[in-house]
């Protein structure tokens, strides 16, 4: 029915919504927003990478190490990013709770 790069590029406007709302509503640790917004970077980074795959390689991203290694690291520091950002927040409301 649908392709996986047509899903991929649709599921980007709930995602989008997602971090307005998220932004709008200011109650989100200000790190962990980052975070989630970082995952745009990594969105930017794996499209031309999977092209550039397809294009110089004539494979899909998953199966050129380097370029899927590269953009995957992007994943992962939002994801650090996003856990830090709760962290913090977490600790920041304990340390209220304890005064």
């Amino acid at each position: 029915m649908f392709s996986k790069d047509t899903l991929f590029a649709v599921s980007l406007f709930p995602y989008l919504g997602f971090l307005y709302f998220l932004t709008k509503s200011g109650q989100a640790p200000r790190l962990a927003l980052v975070g989630f917004y970082l995952l745009l970077l990594f969105v930017a980074v794996t499209i031309p990478a999977g092209i550039y795959a397809k294009v110089h390689y004539g494979e899909a991203l998953a199966n050129v190490d380097w370029l899927h290694g590269g953009a995957e690291f992007f994943l992962t520091l939002s994801n650090i990013i996003v856990v830090l950002g709760f962290r913090e927040a977490l600790q920041r409301k304990q340390r209220s709770l304890e005064e």
